[in-house]
């Protein structure tokens, strides 16, 4: 035995009641609870579009934010002492910024080239080894490669490892050093200036990468200044460089930060209601391509919109094609216990360790095909056709495949729903460079190979799934949020690449009953963290609603986001104590502006102010 493979308290419960069988009473004679499954079972639920209205809808909109001089410093110095690492553009900005910082007495090393890494890595932790490194910045995502429906699979991949996975073995490297007051990470990217939430959609699409490792750097690093600085295309190189040290300088408020036409932008959100017409009408033509087709979430949304439609589905997924006459399948709802007793001896005839971590990883398997069934059979109990295609996405010449059969069939994608994703939290120390690449992969080359063998042939509609990971960031999904806010910006976009498409991005809340965040002890910790989960019925018909209602962009889908919209600062960033900046400047401006109390990202400008109807007079008229 193995301590590793019994990770939990259910675990090791499981491993008493599967080796005595008999022990069902607990002392006193009281029957004893049976032992927690560590896999969820299976449920069926139908979608309600009301509950799915009840729940709030909001989208990220870029709102004005006060200039740098009316901001509290970060606490960060750029001075003699400092040790600076910059991963250089090739456009110039870097050379700037190295000589302003040069100027102010900063030591900088440069890391220049594109090396593995392994290699970058190895020279960060040999350079931290030598001296304490203050902060990095990261400028890559400044420079704007050719259009992404211009590249091969091999130019998005180099795109991305140099933007996103040289970041994590950079900040891997640095991981130690950099976190404490005083400390930074800020990366440029050239998403337009508005992070790609205006009407024009994103510029680079490839920034989001950077933006959302950013954010969940800045959720594992609470007290390190972490910036995420946006910028129009045709900013020029001294400007940018000012900019940068200065957001370093000042404003502990924000993460992501943007600049358009010399104003300063954040990204807030507002709520908003779903539109209603002027989308898809979803009827028995509609082509439907469903990645991570075998996920309980996504069989779930895929029999909701069969069950609209009665249109055509092909679903992808790595699990194999399931069998109907599987009879393990039957068993997972009506001999659950059983079933697994019986996977344990299986495990035991092939010579395998028979562990809970096994027993498991089996029941997954067995869940995902069954997941998979129940999509099967919803489409084809709707008078759809189904089509299941077992393959990885990270292979193109499958993927290839796939997209050249719909030509020949159908010659078009109405709704191209990119659901695939893998999840594996882990701090970034704890997280290995495969493991990061990996979870990016999936949903980054997939989308990539997706869209490349999909190539001319007309998209009416593409749905990413992403995350409230993706939005604000979370501790321990580093990757998993840099690929989520890529798929984001992707679908921004389209606004310029494929006018004509709807693009859209879901940002999920977790959800309740059914699918990854169903399990273990996440309910707790959503509970504790203040974040409302996502009932399924409420859940499942947001799909066919987004695309129906003709929305084009993000949208977050949750009631309470709890600590995910907490401040990072008391007063928002904004300097408001006694003699702080902003007092002189709204001296006198009017009767009702009272004391400025901050300015927050999601609960806008505070001010506190007294009404006496002695004083002022207006009042007795009002």
């Amino acid at each position: 035995l193995k301590l590793r493979d019994f990770p939990t308290l259910a675990h090791v419960i499981g491993f008493v009641y599967d080796r005595k069988p008999g022990l069902r009473q607990g002392a006193g004679g009281a029957a004893a609870p049976s032992a927690p499954e560590a896999v969820a079972a299976p449920q069926t639920v139908a979608g309600s579009m009301e509950a799915a209205n009840a729940v709030a809808r909001r989208v990220p909109v870029p709102q004005l934010r006060p200039a740098l001089a009316l901001c509290k410093p970060t606490g960060v110095t750029l001075g003699a002492g400092s040790r600076v690492v910059i991963m250089p553009d090739q456009g110039g900005v870097a050379r700037s910024l190295i000589a302003k910082l040069e100027k102010r007495g900063v030591e900088t090393r440069v890391s220049e080239g594109a090396p593995g890494v392994e290699e970058r890595g190895a020279q960060l932790a040999l350079w931290a080894a030598a001296a304490p490194v203050q902060g990095v910045y990261w400028l890559p995502a400044l420079d704007c490669p050719k259009p992404v429906r211009e590249m091969n699979a091999g130019e998005w991949q180099e795109a991305t490892r140099i933007r996103a996975k040289l970041l994590f073995a950079a900040m891997k490297a640095l991981y130690a050093g950099i976190g404490a007051p005083g400390t930074f990470l800020v990366a440029a990217t050239r998403l337009g200036g508005m992070h790609g939430y205006d009407e024009a959609g994103a510029f680079d699409p490839l920034g989001g990468a950077v933006t959302g490792f950013a954010k969940a750097f800045k959720r594992e690093k609470g007290e390190a200044t972490v910036k995420a600085v946006d910028f129009e295309p045709s900013r020029k190189t001294r400007a940018l460089a000012d900019l940068l040290i200065e957001e370093t300088l000042g404003d502990p408020g924000a993460v992501e930060i943007g600049y358009r036409d010399g104003r300063r932008y954040a990204i807030g959100l507002a709520e908003r209601p779903a539109g209603e017409g002027g989308g898809l009408t979803l009827d028995k033509d509609t082509v439907f391509v469903v990645t991570g087709a075998a996920g309980s979430i996504v069989s779930a949304i895929t029999a909701d919109l069969a069950a609209a439609s009665g249109g055509t589905f092909y679903l992808l997924d790595m699990t194999p094609e399931p069998d109907p006459a599987d009879g393990d399948l039957a068993r997972l709802q009506s001999d659950r216990e059983n079933l697994k007793r019986d996977i344990f001896e299986r495990l035991k005839a092939r010579g395998e360790r028979a562990t809970p971590v096994m027993g498991d990883r089996e029941m997954a398997a067995l869940e995902r095909r069954a997941a998979a069934l129940d999509a099967i059979r919803a489409v084809q109990g709707s008078g759809g056709a189904a089509h299941y295609r077992s393959l990885d996405l990270m292979d193109a010449e499958a993927v290839g495949r796939v997209m050249e059969e719909i030509r020949q069939r159908h010659g078009r994608v109405d709704v191209l729903l990119h659901a695939a994703g893998l999840e594996i939290s882990r701090a970034i120390p704890d997280k290995a460079q495969a493991e990061f690449d990996r979870v990016f992969d999936v949903k980054s080359a997939g989308w990539f190979h997706l869209l490349s063998g999909a190539g001319d042939m007309p998209l009416r509609a593409a749905v990413v799934f992403s995350s409230v990971a993706g939005r604000f960031g979370n501790a321990g999904q580093t990757d998993y949020s840099s690929a989520n806010d890529l798929l984001c910006k992707c679908v921004s976009h389209f606004r310029s690449s494929r006018p004509d498409s709807f693009g859209i991005a879901i940002d999920w809340t977790a959800w309740s009953g059914i699918g990854m965040a169903a399990r273990g002890s996440i309910p707790a910790i959503m509970k504790q963290a203040g974040i409302d989960m996502l009932a399924p019925e409420a859940g499942i018909p947001v799909v066919r609603r987004e695309l129906t209602g003709g929305t084009r962009g993000e949208v977050v889908i949750g009631q309470r986001l709890g600590i995910m919209v907490a401040e990072f600062d008391p007063e928002g960033g904004l300097d408001v104590g006694a003699g702080g900046a902003i007092s002189p400047l709204l001296a006198g401006r009017g009767v009702m502006i009272g004391e400025v109390k901050g300015m927050g990202l999601y609960g806008g400008l505070t001010v506190e102010t007294t009404l006496d109807p002695a004083h002022p007079p207006f009042l007795s008229d009002h």
